[in-house]
């Protein structure tokens, strides 16, 4: 049965933040969309509501065993004032792929694709315009049936929250990052949870983030858990390398989360000429190819940043820095490629965008 959404608007509209002050995750727009689940009664009671804290029993289970799964996708206000989702179908997959993992049921596609969408039309006045901004949606399952006892819980709850964003980073989006090489901690074994957006795996981060950021750096490059010597992803990114003329990124595993933007990179790359590999990629071949040179550019990529240049990796014994401080051709590229795309300014032709609401919608309702 379809998901039917009922909607009550908030009477104390917040005042929308300016483009400049947006940052990444600072301010969060008027609405929250909720629906629950029971075992008696599957999904059920969907609803948006004006923006409110939750009330959580102290036994409610994700707060003893973690039962806890998020995704992060993008809409955004095109150059003809379209406002659009960029490939909603492939974040509601994967929240449909990783919840079993965590024995926790998903919204089917259809449904998370159309709560997306009900969100986006209700909160479209919070869709900034300029460039390199976006409302980020962040759709959320948590188990809250209260109870102590080491199973899975019989009840839960989905949410959707929305944020107007900027860079990720702050400042240029494209300007290089500097990223620490993880050689003791380990993010994700194999066997683990690091294929799925659950929310052990970010505490699990958490730690050897902070100390990367107290020591100048962006983000951490998280190796295998057991060698410590093959590259893995970065903090909140997939990690590319570009060898010659041939672009690499490690092929995808139970430790390595499968990246929507990842994905769209490797989709892209041979309309736009560029030879990709998926294949290990070691910090020794790292180290290597920036002494031999033919490392030419390393770069991240993510919904939060889209594309993120790197500028340097270090160990902290060693020490590899990539360019002349500028993001390198191919990175410049794809962020051109799927911002591009993301904004209406290039032709989608893979139906990756969703269309929420139209340029003359929005008209007409700016005029209401």
């Amino acid at each position: 049965m379809a998901l039917e959404i009922r909607t009550t608007r908030t009477t104390h509209p917040k005042a929308l933040p300016a483009p400049a002050e947006l940052g990444f995750g600072k301010h969060f727009s008027d609405h929250v969309l909720v629906v629950d689940w029971s075992e008696k009664q599957g999904w059920h009671d969907a609803r948006i509501e004006p923006y409110h804290g939750f009330t959580l029993d102290p036994a409610a289970s994700v707060l003893h065993y973690g039962q806890a799964l998020f995704e992060g996708l993008k809409a955004f206000r095109t150059d003809a004032g379209d406002i659009q989702l960029f490939r909603v179908h492939a974040h509601g997959e994967r929240m449909g792929k990783g919840a079993p993992r965590l024995c926790m049921p998903a919204l089917e596609t259809p449904d998370f694709i159309a709560a997306a969408k009900a969100f986006v039309n209700v909160e479209q006045s919070w869709v900034p315009a300029a460039q390199g901004t976006a409302l980020y949606l962040r759709p959320t399952l948590i188990a809250d049936e209260p109870f102590l006892g080491v199973r899975p819980s019989s009840r839960y709850k989905f949410f959707l929250i929305g944020s107007p964003v900027g860079s990720y980073y702050g400042g240029d989006a494209l300007k290089p990052v500097r990223i620490w090489i993880e050689t003791e901690q380990s993010r994700a074994p194999r066997g683990g949870l690091g294929a799925v957006k659950a929310a052990a795996n970010y505490a699990a981060s958490l730690q050897a983030s902070v100390r990367a950021k107290k020591a100048g750096f962006d983000q951490v490059l998280w190796l295998d858990a057991k060698e410590h010597a093959y590259v893995e992803e970065v903090g909140t990114m997939n990690l590319f390398a570009v060898f010659g003329d041939t672009l690499v990124t490690p092929p995808l595993s139970d430790s390595i989360l499968a990246g929507i933007t990842r994905d769209s990179i490797l989709a892209l790359a041979p309309a736009l000429g560029i030879k990709a590999e998926e294949r290990r990629v070691s910090v020794r071949e790292l180290i290597e190819g920036q002494k031999n040179g033919t490392l030419k550019e390393v770069f991240g990529s993510g919904t939060a940043a889209v594309i993120s240049p790197v500028g340097e990796l270090s160990t902290g014994t060693d020490k590899i820095v990539i360019g002349n401080g500028q993001p390198g051709e191919i990175a410049l590229r794809f962020y051109n490629e799927i911002t591009g795309i993301q904004r209406g300014a290039r032709p989608d032709t893979r139906g990756w965008l969703t269309k929420v609401v139209s340029s003359a919608s929005v008209s007409a309702a700016a005029q209401l």
